[in-house]
Formats: structure tokens, sequence, C-alpha cells
């Protein structure tokens, strides 16, 4: 059903199994083409079954995922974006691609705490009253009549 694996930046394999591509009527651009010719195309994933990624890594790929991920465990990426099936084909895979490698990225560093400065400190409060003092003179003018 589905042609070559895909491979990751990581140097890992997604093997041809554990890809179920099908084909659906779209419903994007193609004029009458669009209601004879199935050009669609939805790429399954079958991330638990594959065996490829560790429990941290699929937890965070169906993070990423969202509502692309299902409970039995799948990922359903769908492209209907050109005319073409085959690039149709083309577009699932790479998304396919991309968002594994999102997954599979190290997480940042933790960020540092840090404090500010006393000096920065005493400028943002003195700005403050300063802001505070021209707001308060604002207003009618008192005495005139």
């Amino acid at each position: 059903m589905s042609a070559d694996p895909i491979r990751l930046t990581q140097g890992r394999t997604v093997p041809e199994w554990a890809l179920v591509e099908s084909f659906i009527q779209s419903s994007g651009p193609g004029g009458q083409n669009v209601n004879k010719v199935a050009t669609a195309v939805q790429l399954r994933l079958l991330a638990q079954a594959s065996g490829v990624f560790t429990d941290a890594e699929l937890r965070r790929l169906f993070k990423l995922a969202g509502s692309r991920a299902t409970k039995a465990g799948e990922i359903v990426i769908e492209a209907s974006r050109h005319r073409a099936r085959e690039r149709n084909r083309l577009d699932a895979r790479e998304r396919l691609a991309s968002l594994i490698d999102r997954a599979l990225a190290p997480p940042p560093p933790p960020r540092k705490k840090t404090r500010p400065t006393r000096g920065s400190v005493e400028r943002r409060l003195k700005a403050k009253s300063a802001r505070g003092t021209v707001k308060k003179l604002r207003g009618p003018v008192k005495g005139e009549d």
C-alpha cells in the first residue's frame, strides 16, 4: 500500500509496514476532476505498534500531533493541497517526517532563574511614581468659572 520508509534526521527510519496510505476524494483544487478521482491522501502512522519510539518520545509525538492522534495509537495526516495524487503523497510524508523530527528533538535547556538588579528595580519604581504623578495632575481645572 505504501512505498518507501520515512527517514528521519536522527538517523532512524520509520518502517514501511508502520505506514498505511489510503486515497480519498479531495475538496481542494481540480475542478470537475475532484468529483471523479481520489487524489487526497490519508497517511496513518502506527506509532505505538512500530516500536521505533520510546515511551517519552511517544508522549511528545502525541502531544504535538494534537487532534491528529487517535486513541488507537495512530497519527493521521491528511494531504489535499495539490491536484496530483503523487504530490499529495509526498506532502503527507514530508509533514509526518517534520512532526516526528520535532517530537524527537531534545527539549530546550531549563530556564535559569535570575533576579533583577537593585538599580533596575529602583529605576522601575521611580518611573512608576513619575507616571502616577503625571496621571494625578490630569483632570478638570479647578477654580475657573
